[in-house]
């Protein structure tokens, strides 16, 4: 048996699209930090001559809920980001001898290309699952707007990438992060080496958690070498086949298939009854009776059961949920949000 302590980028915002199954309204943030994200040392207050700094009750407060640190980090985040941009175009204008609505004119808009009908009708096809129930006509509008905005921050992004690497920006505003401890015979994947590793709580019966699969399956090709994925159980309680969908994983993984039965069952979430559950055993080549008498017997129900809390702990309350070196990501965010927060921890550890 598994022992383990617990110690914005926005998706489709225009098309005001869910990324997560939830486990209910009220909300758990507990857990223990690792690292302030402020690390400021000015003094609050005294007790006998003895300070306390903002650290400390940024580490504290961290302790007790980390969802309102996470927005102040990002609240800094946007405005930092912001001032660096402004700065970085200033400087160059100035070099150039133009002002900074010109050189964004003829770095960036004039770049832009025209978002078409063809490139709605495509977007709309590849993600109609996502467009809760509206037609073409419904949301293409929102579309057309996601799509420009997407790649006018795309155009731009590269072009501020590009004075950044002239002009040696640094950026030191760090995130706030949990550390969470794992297990060596916990499902992983990636290099036990790797700078990044991502703790993941997930639903076999969520659609979200399918979706986010996906992505995952990117990450781990496009950083090769770089992360290492540590899969949790987190069967939430409205989902009548995901307890049984999670012990059946964990007998798979006993026998050293668990990431084949993990795809098998993302693949088809609406058979995770037993008979079903067995029968993949059998496409999957596993010793059947094996498995048969350890998902019967209930084998991993603590296994998982120790999953779920320690996600409880970590303030997971609905899956998919991420953490990424500590850093919490809730829901199923484009493949661009783990990416950014990834390069960021890979450029941290350099």
């Amino acid at each position: 048996m598994r022992s383990r302590r617990a110690i914005t980028w926005p998706v489709l915002a225009a098309l005001a699209l869910a990324v997560g199954c939830a486990a209910s309204a009220k909300d758990s943030s507990k857990g223990k930090t690792a690292e302030s994200g402020s690390g400021d040392a000015t003094v609050v207050a005294t007790i006998g001559g003895q300070p306390i700094t903002l650290k400390e009750v940024d580490e504290k407060g961290q302790a007790l809920n980390l969802k309102p640190y996470q927005a102040l980090y990002d609240a800094r985040k946007a405005a930092l980001d912001v001032m660096v941009a402004d700065r970085l175009l200033e400087a160059e204008a100035k070099s150039r001898g133009m002002t900074k609505e010109a050189l964004v004119e003829k770095e960036v808009t004039s770049k832009i290309k025209p978002v078409t009908d063809d490139d709605v009708s495509k977007f709309y096809e590849e993600n109609k699952a996502r467009m809760q129930g509206q037609t073409l006509d419904q949301s293409k509008d929102k579309i057309r707007s996601y799509l420009s905005g997407q790649q006018s921050g795309g155009v731009m992004t590269a072009y501020l990438d590009s004075l950044k690497a002239k002009s040696s920006v640094k950026i030191l505003l760090d995130a706030p992060r949990i550390a969470v401890q794992t297990a060596k015979d916990e499902p992983t994947k990636g290099s036990a080496q790797a700078a990044v590793e991502i703790v993941e709580y997930s639903d076999f019966q969520c659609p979200f958690c399918s979706r986010a699969n996906t992505t995952i399956q990117k990450v781990m090709t496009d950083f090769n070498g770089k992360v290492r994925l540590v899969f949790r159980d987190f069967p939430l309680p409205f989902h009548q086949n995901a307890q049984m969908a999670a012990e059946a994983g964990q007998c798979a993984h006993e026998q050293g298939k668990f990431w084949d039965m993990h795809d098998k069952m993302f693949a088809n979430q609406q058979a995770l009854t037993a008979e079903n559950l067995k029968q993949y055993a059998t496409e999957l080549s596993l010793d059947v009776p094996k498995f048969n008498a350890c998902l019967d017997g209930q084998r991993f129900k603590s296994s998982v059961d120790t999953d779920h809390q320690s996600g409880s702990q970590l303030g997971v309350s609905g899956t998919p949920a991420f953490f990424i070196n500590g850093r919490f990501l809730s829901g199923a965010q484009p493949y661009e949000a783990f990416a950014a927060i990834i390069n960021e921890e890979l450029d941290r550890t350099r």
